[in-house]
């Protein structure tokens, strides 16, 4: 197989999730702005894709294919997380959520997946069904399993064949590659080759790895973290590894900004220039807050990926897409 692509490729994918993402570590009092933010996000993210014809894999929690309360109940797997650490499953608070989107936009997000789905110029793809973490204690792979089934399952309700996978919280487990080709998935999305950004769980992570990952967004500490066909093509299930967190604005840092974008510039570049993949990736709600001043800096990225489309033939593409074309090379 050919080390390079025939062009470098942009790969983005989100991670749609709303509360469910975080509600183990925030509260609706503290990030719920940011929640209800996608609202907005979401619709205005569709937008300047279509702007400069970039295609994105929404990574969506299969929670939110739910309309209402009595649909996500009856999706729920028999076999359901039990973590080491109770709080961690979200099935214990299911009680607690509102109806649907109208009177619970933190928990519910139907009319968010229907736009993306209607748009049609982008992927749906999988962030698990229960934002189920695949390296914390209590874990199992028959569980893994379950939950990987009633996902496609509601999605498929929606004629919707999820065929790529965001591991939550990045907790890559190569372990559960077997089930998630199983499962009809065709692609993932590793994590850059970096000990820095290996998978753990909550109890491994440690604050001096946070803050080489921060300093990493503006300083060329680990490498452009482009990728190559062949290492895509390394694993039972095609790894559309990641390359950079899209860090969102924050107004005591944007004094860096010039060197949070260079650092994303000059892998794209060079990406494009050695037909790499370059792939960015970052929550909707990320932008919940601040959607002015993130849609300008993301507006300077996509510029540049124009640029780079113009002199390079730098192009743009889903993961199961990166799939498709991998598999059609062998």
């Amino acid at each position: 197989m050919p080390q390079s692509f025939d062009t470098g490729k942009l790969v983005i994918s989100l991670d749609f999730e709303l509360f469910w993402g975080v509600r183990d570590k925030r509260t609706i009092e503290n990030y719920g702005a940011n929640i209800l933010g996608v609202q907005k996000v979401i619709p205005t993210l569709l937008e300047i894709f279509g702007k400069y014809n970039v295609k994105a894999t929404f990574s969506t929690v299969g929670f939110l294919f739910a309309k209402d309360k009595a649909q996500l109940l009856a999706a729920c797997p028999v076999l359901k997380p039990e973590y080491t650490d109770f709080n961690l499953s979200p099935y214990h608070s299911l009680n607690e959520i509102g109806n649907d989107q109208s009177d619970d936009p933190w928990h519910f997000g139907y009319p968010l997946l229907k736009l993306i789905k209607e748009n049609g110029n982008h992927e749906i793809g999988t962030h698990t069904f229960s934002h189920y973490y695949c390296l914390e204690l209590g874990q199992t792979i028959e569980v893994f399993k379950q939950d990987m089934l009633a996902a496609r399952r509601i999605a498929a309700a929606e004629n919707i064949d999820v065929r790529s996978l965001v591991f939550p919280r990045n907790q890559f487990n190569e372990e559960y590659l077997s089930v998630c080709k199983e499962m009809g998935i065709t692609s993932f999305r590793g994590n850059p080759q970096s000990w820095l950004y290996s998978g753990r769980n909550k109890n491994e992570e440690s604050l001096f790895r946070r803050i080489l990952r921060f300093v990493d967004a503006y300083i060329n500490l680990t490498g452009y973290h482009c990728h190559t066909r062949a290492y895509l093509s390394s694993s039972i299930v095609a790894n559309v590894a990641a390359s950079r967190f899209l860090r969102p604005y924050s107004k005591k840092l944007s004094f860096l900004d010039s060197l949070r974008l260079r650092r994303i510039k000059r892998a794209m570049l060079h990406a494009a220039r050695n037909k790499k993949l370059f792939h960015l990736w970052w929550h909707p709600h990320n932008f919940g807050i601040n959607l002015e001043q993130n849609l300008r800096f993301l507006d300077k990225i996509l510029r540049y990926y124009n640029e780079l489309n113009s002199r390079y033939q730098f192009s743009s593409d889903t993961m199961s897409g990166i799939a498709e074309k991998l598999k059609a090379s062998v």
